[in-house]
């Protein structure tokens, strides 16, 4: 089995149950993902794209909130998608986003919707379930138009928060596969060196989660 077969099944296994009451449940901890959608701010007519995106909760809010423009999703788990598709449909906006499966560290992963180039491509809350996550950010980059940027919400490293909490926190967060990335702000930094970006990054709520950003200059 493929390691991009094998990080389906194992997605698929995890959210089975998990996407019917995801969206209830995720709200009161991935904290900062409608801070990331208010900061996408995409050009009018503009392309977006999140890697992994789950129930579609954050394409629908994006949608809402810029009308002009244009969404694609990409996610490994079917289960996942087919509740994003349920959502999407529900809110109407199937004409203005787009869904495909795939394995966001794959760079040909997106070959099929058509597009080269998003004006931005967003991670939320998904670097830290993706094994390869290196080589998803990389992929990401390759994605961006001149002006393009990649913004970024996970979980932090719980630095200003008390001990056993972090503590808990990671023993909790380990049961559903997620690690969060402590080398994270060094991969950006370097990403954006080596491909002449500029980079952000920045602690949330004293270190429970970092909202991040790299920007191609166009």
């Amino acid at each position: 089995m493929s390691d991009t077969a094998e990080t389906a099944n194992l997605m698929d296994a995890v959210y089975r149950h998990q996407r019917h009451f995801y969206d209830l449940t995720r709200k009161y901890y991935l904290l900062g993902r409608d801070l990331l959608i208010r900061d996408l701010a995409p050009p009018d007519n503009g392309v977006v794209l999140e890697l992994g995106c789950g129930t579609g909760r954050n394409l629908i809010a994006a949608a809402k909130r810029y009308p002009t423009v244009q969404f694609y999703g990409l996610d490994i788990s079917n289960h996942m998608l087919q509740t994003a598709r349920t959502n999407i449909e529900k809110a109407g906006l199937e004409d203005r986003i787009t869904l495909i499966q795939g394995d966001a560290s794959d760079p040909d992963a997106i070959n099929p919707l058509g597009i080269s180039v998003f004006d931005r491509v967003f991670f939320s809350y998904t670097l830290s379930m993706m094994p390869i996550w290196r080589e998803a950010l990389a992929a990401g980059l390759t994605y961006l138009a001149p002006g393009g940027r990649i913004h970024i919400v996970d979980f932090g490293l719980q630095e200003r928060l008390p001990g056993w909490f972090k503590s808990l926190l990671l023993k909790w967060l380990a049961s559903f596969h997620v690690t969060p990335r402590a080398d994270l702000k060094s991969e950006l930094e370097s990403l954006a060196e080596n491909s002449g970006a500029s980079c952000r990054y920045a602690p949330l709520y004293r270190g429970y989660a970092v909202a991040a950003e790299i920007r191609i200059d166009g």
